[in-house]
């Protein structure tokens, strides 16, 4: 099977970026199945019903989330319809799931969605939420298991890894919104500490840059707003799995409409 996955798409650009490319690439790479982190989707922050049908209908099977999961208030409705992941690690008691089991050509692949602690809101321990996880959508006969690790840290992303590997067909990581040059494969595991945004480029982490400046000037809050007029990029990772191992990855980056970048895992 061939998984593409997009992290943190950001607001109208990015959904923008997801009309412009997205089917396109499901056909001329032969992609099966599409995940997509989008818990930034609807103006930076959250999801909410318009934009994930949205997303759903231009090619994404299945999206997953982090700590904006819950600023849009009719998340926990989509929730009950859409497959729509949020953090595994959350409290029990938390709308929702963390963990999905999904029939692609004739072979189940499982989607597990972790958060990290650094910096992030209250959750239970990811690592040993993480053996949980993979050992539930084993028992429901996943062979091809994706993790989608939403996390500040690289040292946590990356631990992750090195505890997992072998055991999961893919780790890749979301939240920093920047695009890392760790791609590899290495007993199986397709591993990236970030898979970066997909949305406006030439601002910080998918916003106007006035305001994170401000911030960072005086300490004070300023709220983020999405540019009107940006510069783009989508990103995506393509992953081929057998047997529950992946055996070839690649990623791919596109500026703004035309100029493509495709970088190969490297194989340990």
């Amino acid at each position: 099977m061939k998984i593409g996955f997009i992290g943190d798409i950001v607001a109208r650009p990015g959904r923008d970026m997801i009309k412009a490319h997205l089917k396109g690439l499901r056909e001329e790479f032969g992609i099966d199945f599409v995940i997509a982190n989008t818990e930034n989707a609807s103006h930076g922050f959250g999801i909410n019903t318009k934009n994930a049908a949205e997303l759903f209908s231009e090619g994404i099977d299945v999206m997953s989330g982090g700590n904006h999961t819950w600023d849009r208030g009719d998340i926990i409705e989509c929730m009950k319809t859409m497959p729509i992941l949020r953090p595994y690690n959350l409290p029990d008691i938390v709308p929702g799931r963390g963990a999905i089991v999904c029939e692609v050509g004739g072979e189940k692949l499982g989607v597990i969605n972790l958060m990290g602690h650094f910096t992030m809101p209250m959750c239970d321990n990811p690592f040993l939420k993480a053996k949980e996880a993979v050992n539930f959508v084993k028992q429901e006969g996943a062979k091809a298991v994706f993790i989608d690790f939403h996390a500040e840290s690289t040292s946590e992303k990356t631990a992750l890894f090195a505890m997992l590997k072998g055991e999961v067909s893919a780790i890749i990581g979301t939240h920093t919104h920047i695009g890392t040059d760790d791609l590899t494969i290495d007993k199986g595991t397709l591993f990236l500490c970030d898979i970066g945004l997909t949305g406006c480029r030439d601002g910080v982490i998918g916003v106007d840059k006035e305001a994170p400046i401000k911030r960072f000037l005086t300490g004070l809050s300023y709220p983020f707003e999405i540019p009107k007029q940006c510069k783009k990029i989508f990103q995506m990772a393509v992953l081929e799995i057998k047997g529950g191992a992946c055996v070839d990855a690649f990623k791919i980056k596109i500026y703004d409409q035309n100029d493509r970048v495709i970088t190969k895992a490297r194989c340990e």
